[in-house]
């Protein structure tokens, strides 16, 4: 999800997107590619990633987007286990289908309604998807299906779908069910041979469908499938599995439990390990990688030391498909029976089950699905017989095609490796992300602190507004640090308390239980250094600090440079400095991610969940919502997508009366429709003139007689409540890497006997770019800064926006000029 962006100037407001980071593992770019090229005009440029090579091909003629699809046919069918976010993916489907002039059916019930027909294929509306966006599960159904798994079956199939004209099926479901679509596929030219043979279709019938396309999507809550970063569903578990852990930990403290928490993941553990991360848990057990030989009295020891430093509780995560070194299960009875046998810890287990699956999907899969869904359409509208059936993934921050057979023959291999004892190969053939993950909850988990001191002071403080997942950053940075055998200090209330002093050490036991902790534990201001710039060259002489880790937004960005150019006159300043992002506004230069982003925006997409929910059986009304982020159009563009907006208004875009008026005529014609709700959202800065009671106003005097108008500012709620997974984990991962880097660069910068960092690589930015987290000099990042906005002038999900105008039903044309050749997966031993 990370790509530069082009600043356009869509004059059409309705908007929105998302996502979570973008490249393969040779830091080769992939990418499909939205950009607004002018006013109305959306330049869908799909680029395919063969593993790490792309190929774009001009077409000789510009196609209508509108046009793409007429006389078409498409078929969409979820199977295998339900996920939340298939119905977003569904929606997107049907409504960039039906954009396309193709005809569009579901298929009820997985395979079993493509085998039965009948009533189990039926045509699709536009608004026959509304109001699907925040349903977990799926709407159209799922079933396990053995009729598919014969030849006879699949002709019965093959049957209903030629009588339908339908001739793109596109498949959403885990490795089983895209496995049976590929084979459908490669099949279906005996298949209509069967069915002509038996006189159940004619020879036009055969001729008019005698070629199958077949994309796929991968919704799976386990995470399980090579080749995409994050498959439909994942998310959404996570946030399920947080909330169970958060309301254990609370009574598990006040008994002073142990608790063994089962979830799921037979054949993948990553559930588990980012849930570990995410809840700083004291053990993990998971399929690919099996505890070592004498676990058990390592495990007891571990719980033993965490007793023994006042912690109150044990948190032991299991994945349903753990195992020990043997082959044999390793079960939550297992781990409790042998920790109250051998430690005669009060100890409880759980196992959470489906559970994991319900629920309304996140903000994060509702954004997946739906960009997955506009992909899948493009995908098959675009496919030949000569190309193969692929399926649409997640590359860092970007929707890309892969063949899917392929990616299934790796998955195979994950599992291969595993049952061969080829543990460390199965970790890495997971991908880039699991790796990581792996390697961060070794180093924060089973790691114990050093005996020799460094003598390294490192100063954490938190700078700008509050957010979630800051305590995150914090607990990880101080205990890393901590086994590095460093002093951490904790600054609070920002560069004030590093002006006046307010500064102590931090032992392991200070940040325990933050993780899962909301807001600023250290306290946190706006004032920046440069008015304070001589007390703070003192302080840090008088506690001898050697580095200093910023947390925030871009306070803590513009302070780092201000502390920077003060190098030349305070020697003191000259130490190695890192800023992480952490606001929710997410409008720090270097990054594409902050820190509390995406709770600020699961909170924005919750909030307006209930909001349309208040309108169902009511006359017909339009909300107007004003969401934060000062200047920086982040928020409102991904709640857009996220909620089901019809216009998201922002400072990036610019917009006149004219685009107002198209929104209020857009919105009067939907009301004509069974749809009665509409969903408009505003950056608090988006315009000056057109504030929130302009347009409240406005909406409301236009729309008289036909709907009425509700306004709501969400405030600072947005700022608040318990970390997102996503926040959790990418907290934790930054703070790590922060200071492993500051201790690198303490030995660089050492000389004569002190510490002397004035070149700009000692104070970087650490940044999520390009799917890989990289530091960057302050200074390098001037730049690409609008200082008096506080955004930065390239952001990548600018170029995202138009996909929900389309999804909300704006007549644009989409620019297909470009397309891409699908080439191979690379696969090496190793690497995915």
């Amino acid at each position: 999800m990370k790509i530069p962006d082009n600043r356009h100037g869509s004059k059409d407001s309705s908007s929105s997107v998302e996502s979570k980071s973008e490249l393969c593992t040779d830091g080769k770019p992939t990418s499909t590619k939205y950009l607004d090229r002018s006013p109305n005009v959306l330049s869908c440029s799909n680029t395919l990633h063969n593993g790490c090579h792309l190929i774009n091909m001009q077409r000789s003629a510009p196609v209508d987007p509108t046009k793409m699809g007429v006389g078409k046919a498409i078929a969409v069918l979820t199977s295998g286990g339900d996920a939340q976010g298939m119905n977003a993916a569904v929606r997107a489907t049907v409504r960039v289908g039906i954009y396309t002039g193709a005809k569009v059916y579901f298929v009820h019930e997985g395979y079993q309604g493509l085998v039965d027909g009948g009533g189990n294929i039926r045509q699709a509306t536009w608004e026959s998807v509304s109001m699907m966006l925040q349903l977990g599960g799926t709407v159209i159904g799922s079933a396990r299906c053995q009729d598919f798994r014969s030849k006879e079956g699949r002709a019965k199939a093959a049957c209903n779908l030629v009588k339908l004209g339908i001739t793109n099926l596109c498949v959403i479901g885990g490795d089983g069910s895209l496995t049976g679509a590929n084979e459908f596929r490669s099949e279906w030219s005996e298949l209509l041979q069967i069915l002509l043979k038996a006189g159940k279709i004619t020879a036009e019938e055969a001729k008019r469908s005698s070629h199958l396309n077949i994309v796929g999507m991968v919704g799976s809550i386990d995470n399980d499938f090579c080749g995409t970063d994050m498959t439909i569903g994942t998310d959404s578990a996570l946030h399920r599995i947080m909330e169970v852990v958060d309301a254990i930990t609370t009574t598990a403290q006040s008994h002073q439990r142990a608790f063994i928490l089962e979830v799921m993941g037979r054949h993948c553990g990553y559930l588990a390990l980012v849930t570990a991360l995410a809840c700083g848990a004291d053990w993990v057990f998971i399929p690919e990688m099996p505890p070592e030989e004498g676990w058990e009295d390592h495990l007891c020891r571990r719980l033993t030391y965490q007793r023994s430093i006042g912690n109150r509780l044990n948190v032991i995560i299991v994945a349903e498909g753990a195992l020990d070194r043997h082959g044999k299960p390793i079960t939550c009875d297992i781990i409790k029976n042998m920790v109250t046998k051998k430690l005669g810890f009060d100890t409880r287990a759980t196992i959470l089950g489906h559970v994991q699956r319900g629920g309304t999907p996140s903000a994060f899969d509702r954004i997946l699905g739906s960009r997955m869904g506009v992909e899948a359409v493009m995908a098959l509208l675009e496919a030949t017989p000569d190309t193969p059936a692929c399926v649409v993934s997640l590359s860092g921050n970007m929707a890309v095609r892969l063949p899917l057979m392929e990616c299934v023959q790796v998955t195979k291999e994950v599992t291969k490796a595993m049952a061969e004892g080829r543990f460390e190969e199965a970790v890495k053939l997971r991908g880039k992300s699991f790796e990581n993950n792996w390697n961060t909850y070794k180093l924060l988990a089973h790691v114990t602190a050093r005996d020799v001191k460094s003598n390294i002071n490192i100063a954490i403080l938190n700078v700008g507004a509050p957010c979630a997942g800051m305590n995150a950053a914090v607990r990880s940075a101080v205990r890393i640090g901590i086994l590095q055998g460093h002093n951490m200090l904790a600054v609070h209330d920002g560069f004030d308390g590093l002006a006046h002093g307010t500064i102590e050490p931090m032992a392991w036991g200070y940040v325990g239980g933050w993780t899962g902790k909301g807001g600023s534990n250290l306290g946190t201001k706006r004032s920046l250094p440069a008015s304070m710039i001589e007390e703070i060259s003192l302080n840090i002489a008088k506690f001898n600090i050697h580095a200093l880790v910023i947390i925030g937004g871009f306070e803590a960005y513009v302070g780092g440079l201000e502390l920077v150019t003060a190098r030349e006159k305070y020697e003191e300043l000259c130490i190695p400095l890192v800023v992480i992002p952490a606001t929710v506004s997410n409008n720090v230069p270097g990054s594409d991610f902050s820190i509390g982003a995406d709770t600020a925006l699961n909170t924005i997409t919750t909030t307006c969940d209930r909001i349309k929910q208040s309108a169902a059986g009511t006359k017909r009304r339009v909300f107007l919502i004003e969401t934060m982020g000062g200047f920086c159009g982040y928020l409102a563009t991904m709640a857009g997508l996220a909620a089901g907006a019809d216009a998201a208004y922002i400072y990036e875009e610019p917009f006149g009366i004219h685009d107002l008026e198209t929104n209020v005529e857009h919105l009067l014609e939907k009301m004509k429709t069974t749809v009665k709700r509409g969903l408009v959202l505003r950056n608090e800065k988006c315009n000056a003139n057109y504030t929130t009671d302009f347009l409240f106003n406005l909406y409301s005097e236009e729309g008289k007689g036909v709907f009425d108008c509700r306004k709501n500012v969400l405030g600072h709620m947005q700022q608040g409540g318990t970390p997102t997974p996503f926040d959790r984990n990418f907290g934790t991962k930054m703070g790590a890497k922060a200071v492993l880097w500051l201790t690198d660069k303490l030995k660089e910068c050492y000389r004569h006997g002190r510490i002397f960092a004035n070149t700009p690589d000692s104070a970087c930015v650490l940044g999520m770019k390009k799917r890989a987290m990289i530091f960057q000099p302050l200074s390098d990042l001037k730049e690409d800064t609008d200082f008096e906005h506080r955004i930065p002038k390239t952001q990548w999900w600018l170029k995202l926006r138009p996909i929900l105008k389309i999804l909300a039903k704006y007549k644009i044309n989409l620019d297909t000029s470009e397309t891409a050749t699908m080439e191979h997966v690379i696969k090496k031993r190793g690497t995915v």
